[in-house]
């Protein structure tokens, strides 16, 4: 029987200090219910291109910044 990691890590999440269990930046979008094709995001003060959201890793202490698009006329 194999068990899944559930590793946690504190990051900052536009300013203010979280805990989550995610390893991935499209496994952070989609735990706070946001469609990545619809932010930017920021990791440590450089922007993650939408191609690296599957691969970029959520780590101890990671700054992370989300902008979402609103559209209005």
């Amino acid at each position: 029987m194999s068990e899944i990691d559930t590793k946690t890590a504190k990051i900052l999440l536009n300013g203010e200090s979280v805990e989550v269990t995610v390893t991935t930046v499209r496994q952070l979008l989609e735990s706070i219910g946001l469609d990545g094709r619809k932010v930017a995001v920021e990791r440590n003060l450089e922007i993650v291109p939408k191609s690296a959201y599957d691969t970029t890793p959520i780590l101890e202490s990671d700054r992370i910044e989300v902008v979402h698009f609103v559209g209005g006329g």
